[in-house]
């Protein structure tokens, strides 16, 4: 089977959704399969199995980090030249539209992925009069799709209230031979000096939809408390509130991006994991946390708080809510007995969560749409 991949981004290790992809796509070539990838934001050096084309772009507004593509003829010579027998599609912008067209026209089994949930970013920016406009496009454009992949049951229920048909649950899983307790590093803990001190790591984007307020506010708490000598606050990652982000966090580690070995051995030298967002589909930063050992304190909306209930591997506090994630922090830090507990819950529960079982229920049903198309010519 020959499989094209629109995404809005496919820098490895640039996010959780692009961590998704390149799984995905490592699962189709183990699988015997061709992949060819089309995006506007690309690695300077990728997997030589795969093709992958560079759409033009430009950087979005308030955001460069990331960029808008749009589709010339060039592209539709490409993805003519490779001859899909399916079209995977993980962003729903202009050219993930030109994709969707394109294998309409060709009658070529399509799909589509509820990644991010981009309406709720839109308040974060004053810009919520938007949201059902936006839900409107969304709408139209996964009921254009044979099936839309939604990462859990809580989505594939918000999508289906919203009117959107042939939801399918595509969850995520994580690679545990990478992030694993076993990367615990004593030298980096005292790097950070943070030697017998509870490490609170954050992991993600530092921009407010990620509810980074949320990280901050709790900062000061523990700095405004008698805590404040037996915490350190690790934030990997980075954005466009960095600046603020460090003025209102003096005392913190700001790791910048990691990737490779660092990202793992990072989060598994930390104590517990701290991720307020209530803008996750899935929350992929929750699943490498416990799996690495580290208890999650999320929001009880989005994604997040789904994974923490199932593992029961951490604690869910009402979003935006400081005094509840004070709390539940503090617990931790109190309780070395549930930290213990949860920790252990976690790792099982993590265990059950590898990419080759996930990823090969999906490329299994991928065929079997492809085969029923051939079928019926």
């Amino acid at each position: 089977m020959k499989i094209a991949l629109y995404a809005g981004t496919y820098v490895k290790d640039k996010d959780g959704a692009v961590r998704s992809i390149y799984q995905l796509v490592a699962s189709m070539i183990r699988s015997g399969h061709q992949v060819a990838v089309w995006s506007p934001d690309i690695s300077e050096q990728e997997d030589s199995a795969v093709m992958v084309h560079k759409v033009p772009s430009v950087p979005v507004p308030l955001y460069p980090d990331y960029r808008i593509g749009y589709y010339l003829a060039r592209n539709e010579r490409e993805i003519d030249r490779f001859a899909p027998d399916f079209i995977h599609i993980s962003t729903p912008d202009f050219v993930g539209n030109k994709f969707l067209q394109y294998a309409r026209k060709r009658k070529i089994p399509v799909s589509s992925v509820f990644h991010t949930d981009f309406p709720s970013y839109l308040s974060y920016y004053h810009l919520g009069f938007a949201q059902e406009a936006v839900w409107r496009h969304l709408v139209r454009f996964y009921n254009a799709c044979d099936i839309v992949l939604a990462p859990n049951e809580s989505v594939r229920a918000k999508l289906a209230a919203r009117g959107i048909r042939n939801i399918e649950v595509w969850s995520r899983g994580v690679d545990k031979e990478l992030f694993d307790p076993a990367r615990r590093s004593e030298a980096l803990r005292r790097s950070w000096n943070a030697s017998g001190k509870m490490v609170i790591v954050y992991t993600g984007r530092f921009v407010f939809y990620k509810d980074i307020e949320v990280v901050m506010s709790l900062y000061e708490r523990f700095m405004d408390s008698g805590y404040a000598d037996r915490v350190r606050f690790i934030m990997i990652g980075s954005g466009p509130e960095e600046e603020l982000m460090r003025r209102r966090m003096p005392d913190a580690v700001f790791t910048g991006y990691l990737t490779g070995s660092a990202l793992p051995e990072a989060y598994a030298s930390g104590d517990v994991f701290l991720f307020p967002s209530t803008t996750e589909a899935f929350c992929n930063v929750v699943l490498e946390a416990i799996s690495s050992g580290l208890p999650a304190v999320v929001s009880d909306s989005g994604g997040c708080m789904e994974l923490v209930r199932r593992s029961q591997a951490g604690i869910v506090a009402k979003s935006g809510d400081i005094d509840q994630f004070f709390g539940a922090l503090v617990r931790l830090i109190q309780d070395g007995d549930e930290l213990s507990a949860m920790r252990s819950r976690g790792l099982a529960f993590a265990e059950n969560k590898s990419w080759t079982a996930i990823n090969g229920e999906l490329i299994s049903r991928y065929q079997q749409m492809s085969d029923a198309v051939t079928a019926g010519r």
